[in-house]
């Protein structure tokens, strides 16, 4: 049994509506109770800044992030932003670290926990490369990690689409989910990534899926019901057609209306749309290329249905995966760049391509700002999810540059005036002069995600949930971040502490411990009728023996890939 005494935290946690009031914090056996004994160790916070583990709900840290390795293999010596060689040795806690962009798995769980995060949310999994996910996941040491499933592009999912068979379609990702030990619904440029397969795209939601017969508003929507009637505990979550295109806001909003009358089967929004940013872009062409966050902050703040996450760029060098093929073809072309691009049979694609963002830039630039105005501009913190998309729009490493950037007008202005004129005016944010709190910023990095994934025992600190906590050096009624935001950076860069599951993991910035974490997953399988998955299981083994060059065998994840597993059974929720 141990136990363990926060005393004196400046405790931030907006599920339990405390805005940093001082008070002490009891854990028992990796959890929060109300006592301990006089015997559990102590921590003295001293006033500082204390907060539930943060929660990276969209990073890709297993999986295509691998391809990015191979295909820079110069990130492995880059300096991170902590000023240290990419490069770091073994120690009698750590193992060796490389990386910057894209680091090795033991280097995600450190860097990730120095800053406070103790949760991570793997955007995408292949359902054909699961296997190897999971064992990435094991590698990542510390951090509890989930992934989430592609489906937007899948063959079996767009016949039952286009036969009408909606109990089919929830079977299958039932099954889907179970195979891969997912947690949830992705899609990826819905259609596209079929279409890539024949060197074509889709334009608008309603454009017709070679060969299926199916349209990307069909896919959603489908999805959508079927995961709400197998009662998931996230939404889908949406990587919408035309990423990274002038003009693709009116596709975007296309998408946030069509969701508006599905009825969400938990408290919790029906539609995610993943990294935002490179969604808000207006004008006809890159020489017309502005930003359109006005567009859809306005709409956000009258509605209640979704929620989404920022996708923020920050300036340096980055590395772009995604599962939308056709999105990276044509980064590559435009940059004269490094491509892979990569086609997982009957189930979807993907590309991988490095990118710099530069202030120099004028499409940079204004990029930079979107993601920014989009957090600004909406109203309510509980629907704007923090994150850069990692490594997409940059490293994660680089997260407390962003937080300072929210909580500072001024640090904007600084870094404004160095802009392309011309970008200036293609922005909107010069004109916004709010500041986010840390109480706000707390809700961005831990609290919502506990919401929009439906996880009671994350992103807080009440009684009974996980004791995954961070401690800040700094004092928060004694700083005025608007002002001091380069000590807001510093000290939101590496913890006093971090605290996973009641172990002390981080000190002083430094790791002292690395225990393994767990991996989540979702059975869906009860909310299935019991015929309805005879039928479904008949369907999918005729198509492994017809189409599959793997055996479906050798293609569902065994329970030796968890380890540690914790299974969130739906028919029980």
């Amino acid at each position: 049994m141990s136990e363990l005494i926060i005393k004196n935290a400046a405790v931030c946690d907006p599920l339990n509506g405390i805005n940093c009031e001082k008070m002490d914090i009891a854990v028992k056996d990796g959890k929060i109770v109300e006592s301990v004994s006089s015997n559990a160790d102590t921590i003295d916070a001293k006033g500082k800044l204390t907060m539930a583990g943060a929660i990276d709900g969209h990073t890709h840290c297993a999986g295509k992030i691998n391809v990015g390795r191979l295909m820079s293999p110069h990130d492995m010596r880059m300096n991170p932003v902590n000023g240290l060689s990419g490069l770091q040795p073994a120690t009698s806690v750590t193992r060796a670290q490389a990386g910057y962009n894209t680091p090795n798995t033991f280097a995600l769980g450190y860097r990730y926990s120095k800053l406070g995060y103790t949760t991570l949310s793997e955007a995408a999994i292949s359902m054909m490369a699961a296997k190897h996910t999971h064992e990435e996941f094991e590698s990542i040491p510390i951090l509890d990690k989930w992934g989430l499933t592609l489906f937007g592009n899948n063959w079996q999912v767009m016949n039952y689409v286009r036969d009408e068979e909606p109990e089919k379609l929830a079977a299958y990702l039932a099954w889907g989910l179970r195979a891969t030990r997912g947690f949830g619904i992705k899609v990826v440029n819905p259609g596209g990534g079929e279409a890539w397969g024949w060197g074509k795209n889709v334009t608008s939601i309603d454009d017709e899926v070679p060969d299926f017969d199916v349209t990307p508003r069909e896919i959603l929507v489908e999805l959508a019901k079927a995961n709400e009637d197998l009662n998931l505990p996230h939404s889908i979550h949406v990587h919408c057609n035309n990423l990274g295109k002038p003009g693709n806001y009116e596709t975007t909003l296309d998408t946030m209306k069509i969701m508006e009358g599905i009825k969400a089967a938990r408290d919790r929004q029906v539609l995610h749309l993943a990294h935002l940013q490179f969604h808000a872009y207006a004008g006809n062409s890159w020489r017309e290329f502005e930003s359109a966050s006005t567009q859809l902050a306005d709409y956000i703040n009258t509605k209640d249905h979704l929620t989404f996450d920022m996708g923020q760029v920050i300036f340096g060098p980055a590395m772009t995966m995604t599962a939308d093929g056709p999105l990276e073809y044509s980064n590559a072309r435009m940059l004269h760049s490094k491509w892979s691009n990569k086609d997982v049979e009957l189930e979807d694609g993907a590309g991988v391509v490095p990118i710099v963002y530069s202030p120099k830039s004028f499409v940079n630039s204004v990029q930079w700002a979107i993601g920014l105005e989009l957090a600004l501009l909406v109203d309510d913190p509980w629907k704007v999810m923090f994150t850069t998309d990692s490594p997409n729009g940059g490293s994660f490493v680089n997260y407390p540059e962003a937080y300072s950037l929210l909580m500072s007008a001024k640090k904007r202005e600084q870094i404004i005036e160095t802009l392309p004129e011309l970008a200036i005016d293609r922005m909107v944010l010069p004109g916004i002069d709010r500041e986010l709190s840390f109480y706000e910023l707390a809700v961005m990095t831990r609290a919502l995600q506990s919401k929009m994934f439906s996880v009671d025992t994350i992103g807080h600190l009440g009684i009974g949930a996980n004791a995954d906590i961070a401690i800040y050096d700094i004092i928060p009624d004694k700083i005025d971040a608007g002002i001091e935001h380069e000590k807001v950076k510093q000290a939101l860069s590496a913890t006093s502490y971090t605290i996973k599951s009641g172990n002390l993991v981080v000190q002083d910035g430094e790791i002292v411990s690395s225990p393994r974490g767990k991996t989540y997953w979702v059975n869906a399988s009860g909310r299935v009728p019991s015929e309805i998955n005879e039928v479904t299981l008949k369907d999918i083994q005729n198509n492994f023996r017809k189409y599959y060059t793997v055996a479906m065998s050798n293609y569902v994840v065994d329970d030796h890939y968890l380890p540690n597993p914790i299974e969130i059974n739906t028919q029980e929720a």
